[in-house]
């Protein structure tokens, strides 16, 4: 940071940096835009090694900062750390060099070579479709997407997650919506769960069978029922609870199998049902007077090794 102009050399450091004609054209360049020292050569028509010169003394004295991106380093101006007499000196710099031939040849070679920034994305997108989805994936992982879904959900919905399990997904809804009731009637499910959900108190646990959910009547604003009702008795009677449970305009969505015939997955699961036809869920959905019921197949994960799954939907009137 610039010291206090208490001193004439301070003022005169200031003065004999914005002297040379190159390092106005800098500092004008950068008050607006964080360039790199190829952009500033391209726009200043002037060689690298003049360029980085200028910079040089420009951050000596406080003008400029620079930050690595890559190899590059990118500049912009320090008007944020300048004295306030230096500013000063500046703005009088900056109005005098108004309606100078100079500079106004400079802006048009930096909207060119911005405009050509521009494209660049364009061109990369274009080359790089068939690709995008896993080079982003590499780059910059899975979970921003999933952050950004929940980022849609109202901050003020209580959430059911019927057969909650370790609470994987309660842990996952926490830090997006107002409260997530889990319900399990496994204590060893509930014993791991409660260990992830630790700290998060909007997160309520509850031990109970699903045929009859510990939860108040018209409470929830949506219930998740993932991967549970191949397990049940008795689906029907868990639908006819969510109705319950929901408040009016409140919304289910189920996730289950779709029927199967492979007996063994069954047995080894310890499943009651060979999943469900999408038919079958809307079908049971209506029965348990939802409206608006919708299921469909889900594209099978190259991964996964179970059978094919289904989403379904519905409301409550």
């Amino acid at each position: 940071m610039i010291k206090s102009a208490s001193q004439p050399d301070q003022l005169l450091g200031w003065m004999g940096c914005l002297a040379d004609p190159t390092r106005l054209r800098l500092v004008r360049l950068l008050e607006r835009q964080e360039l790199g020292v190829v952009d500033l050569c391209d726009v200043l028509q002037c060689p690298q090694s003049t360029v980085s010169r200028h910079l040089k003394v420009l951050a000596d004295q406080g003008w400029t900062r620079s930050h690595r991106a890559g190899t590059t380093n990118i500049y912009r101006t320090a008007f944020d750390e300048l004295d306030p007499a230096a500013l000063r000196l500046w703005q009088l710099a900056r109005d005098q060099t108004e309606g100078w031939a100079t500079v106004e040849q400079d802006q048009l070679r930096l909207k060119r070579r911005l405009s050509q920034r521009r494209k660049d994305a364009p061109d990369f997108f274009a080359g790089a479709a068939g690709q995008w989805d896993k080079l982003r994936g590499e780059l910059y992982g899975q979970l921003f997407t999933q952050q950004a879904l929940l980022a849609l959900l109202p901050s003020d919905y209580v959430i059911a997650d019927l057969g909650c399990g370790t609470a994987q997904v309660a842990s996952n809804l926490a830090g997006h919506v107002k409260k997530v009731i889990g319900v399990d009637q496994s204590s060893a499910m509930l014993k791991a769960a409660k260990k992830r959900t630790a700290g998060m108190k909007n997160v309520d646990l509850r031990k109970g069978e699903l045929e009859s959910i510990p939860i108040d009547t018209s409470t929830c604003d949506a219930v998740l029922i993932l991967l549970v009702l191949t397990y049940l008795d008795d689906a029907m009677t868990t639908l006819r609870e969510v109705k319950r449970i929901l408040k009016r305009g409140g919304k289910v969505v189920i996730v289950d199998l779709l029927r199967h015939d492979r007996d063994e997955f069954r047995r080894q699961l310890g499943q009651q049902t060979m999943g469900y036809e999408t038919k079958e869920i809307e079908n049971m959905l209506r029965e348990a007077e939802l409206v608006k019921p919708n299921a469909r197949p889900l594209p099978p994960e190259p991964e996964a090794k179970g059978p094919a799954l289904l989403l379904a939907t519905a409301e409550k009137k």
